[in-house]
């Protein structure tokens, strides 16, 4: 595609919210915080317990050549393609973690600047030199464009030294830090691709960035980013978490010509997508369990997506062309609760005209997924422990024994250890479906994984709900990733649904669509009162500099009372560290300031 070609950012944006925060790479100065004098100041070495510091993340130093060894070791081991997917994960979430320092750090800061951070931080890492042609954003619209060199590249420098020239770009770590640490800004997935590489015989490599929207297909590169690209097309569900909407309204998805977003394409299919460790981690676990015929015992609270991780063992395991058969226990009455679990034989109960099979029959040769199993009356418990023993059944009212071929998989958000002390679980019947047991994560783990489940859900509603909001604020972006989600994943579809249908057509999703009756802690909210009695963000504000508490002080203070008030500001500082249990980086976002201006003015009253 030619550059005349392309859709270009501005011409996708020229029509909208004229207030919107936008930036390109020209209006760059270097003087605005965080500079590289700034993000070197933030590095810290503590040679005497083995530890180094960037800000309040723990880094690593380690030889060129020992992480060349490492990845030829690992392409040897494990294959070319699972390398890269590896490689690329470990980037993007590097990059989530460097885009949440510099949030968190220099809010305050010309927005160009926040995004230019992470070409400096990539350099003082000593990753590559990162060399800016152009880049172009509207956080408000998660709308992302930009081109850039790298020069000096460890991965192109390590392959060429360990396999030669290569066929194909190698810098998989680097696009994906690239990836991971625009998102983690815009609040939405954007996607980075090699264009050229120094491994493959060019001069230098040239990478080029857009928001997912703006590429006609990313299949490629998810694959590489999501630890589940393998997962085939399950029978249940047809989103990325454990949604209700049916097959109808997600076969047709949004066509939002020319920004559609591929992302859909891979979504619909429902394949489950995440990059945060943690999920990483459970699927995993589910990867080795899925084609085996052991029982499955998923926890974690509620709205993580139970159904669907089990969905997917089904979707993995050699039962996949048999029925998955759903059975919520908690939603069916005691007196019912056998009937739908085993069937029923005619005439068993007033009302039993016809006999009916249950949830066990219709899950023959399959998967059933028995889940909040802690809810499980006595009598049900007793019968479930006789059918995962005897692999046979019998019909309420019913004189025979059927025999049943059934994969049983059970969740629950309840502890059931603590259940059976209580007498509340039956302990047989506990370790009968504890053989394989995997817990899932809640949303507040995977907070990489909040870019790519918004953009979906956002795109989603703007469909099923006939909406077209202009986007979704930096604010309400920055407010989602640091929510704590009680309820989950099924609590940001709900967000993310609301701020849809509450947005006139036109206008950004904002962060009072998203909230109103959540309990959202000061942390969160990241809001604050001006001298002037103004209401502003304190923490997510890319247009002005938040007024901290120090400030405030000074300015609503007459110059008489220098002396006082700087006693009094002394003890806001100490308190602020003392609550923050000597965590300077917490300290200074709690009164308003950067971290080296809290270290500059504490060192000032010693």
């Amino acid at each position: 595609m030619t550059r005349s070609e392309r859709i270009s950012l501005a011409e996708l944006t020229q029509s909208r919210d004229k207030s919107a925060l936008k930036g390109n790479s020209k209006n760059f100065e270097s003087q605005h915080s965080p500079t590289l004098t700034d993000l070197t100041e933030s590095l810290h070495f503590s040679p005497g317990d083995g530890r180094i510091w960037l800000e309040d993340q723990r880094m690593l130093l380690m030889h060129s050549s020992s992480f060349g060894f490492m990845r030829s070791e690992l392409i040897d081991t494990l294959g070319y393609e699972q390398s890269r997917g590896l490689f690329t994960r470990t980037g993007y979430m590097s990059g989530m973690r460097d885009a949440e320092l510099v949030r968190s750090q220099w809010s305050d800061s010309n927005p160009v600047s926040m995004f230019s951070a992470g070409t400096r931080l990539h350099g003082l890492e000593g990753v590559v030199k990162v060399e800016t042609i152009h880049f172009e954003f509207d956080t408000d619209k998660g709308l992302y464009e930009g081109e850039f060199i790298w020069h000096h590249s460890t991965e192109v420098e390590e392959h060429i030294a360990h396999f030669g020239k290569s066929a194909h770009p190698v810098c998989w770590m680097e696009l994906g830090y690239a990836m991971g640490y625009v998102s983690g800004l815009v609040g939405t997935l954007v996607v980075f691709r090699e264009v050229e590489c120094a491994a493959m015989g060019h001069d230098v490599c040239r990478v080029i960035g857009k928001s997912a929207e703006l590429w006609s297909d990313i299949e490629e590169d998810l694959r590489y980013l999501n630890t589940a690209k393998d997962a085939p097309q399950s029978q249940a569900n047809t989103a990325a978490v454990e949604s209700k909407v049916n097959e109808e309204t997600t076969a047709d998805l949004p066509d939002f010509s020319p920004t559609h977003s591929p992302t859909i394409d891979i979504l619909k299919h429902n394949k489950m997508i995440g990059v945060s460790a943690a999920f990483n981690t459970a699927y995993q676990a589910i990867s080795k369990v899925a084609p085996t015929q052991a029982t499955v015992l998923f926890s974690g609270e509620s709205g993580v997506g139970k159904e669907l991780f089990a969905n997917s063992v089904h979707s993995l395991s050699p039962r996949k062309g048999a029925p998955f058969v759903a059975f919520n226990c908690a939603a069916i009455p005691d007196n019912l609760m056998e009937a739908e679990l085993f069937g029923v034989e005619k005439g068993a109960y007033t009302g039993a005209n016809t006999s009916r099979p249950g949830r066990f029959e219709r899950a023959n040769g399959g998967t059933l997924f028995l889940d909040e199993i802690g809810d499980l009356n006595a009598s049900g418990q007793s019968k479930l422990l006789r059918v995962l023993q005897e692999k046979e059944i019998e019909r309420v009212g019913g004189t025979r024994s059927i025999k049943v071929d059934v994969r049983v998989i059970a969740a629950t958000n309840v502890d059931l250890i603590e259940a059976v002390r209580n007498g509340e679980f039956r302990e047989d019947l506990y370790f009968r479906l504890n053989v394989y047991p995997i817990s899932l994560p809640p949303l507040r783990e995977r907070r990489a994984d909040i870019p790519l489940l918004t953009s979906y859900f956002y795109q989603h509603f703007c469909k099923l709900h006939q909406r077209s909001p202009s986007g979704i604020t930096q604010s309400a972006t920055r407010a989602l990733l640091n929510y704590r989600f009680p309820g989950n994943i099924r609590e940001l579809q709900n967000l993310i649904e609301r701020g849809v249908i509450a947005t006139e057509d036109g206008n950004p999703v904002d962060l009072a669509h998203l909230f109103q009756n959540e309990e959202i802690s000061p942390a969160e909210t990241l809001f604050s009162i001006s001298s002037n009695g103004e209401l502003k963000n304190a923490h997510t504000s890319l247009t002005n500099s938040p007024t901290s508490l120090l400030d405030t002080l000074h300015n609503l203070t007459g110059s008489n009372e220098a002396l006082d008030l700087e006693m009094l500001e002394q003890q806001i500082l100490s308190d602020a560290v003392t609550e923050a249990n000597g965590n300077l980086s917490e300290a200074a976002r709690r009164v308003g300031l950067s971290r080296p201006q809290l270290a500059y003015r504490i060192k000032k009253f010693k």
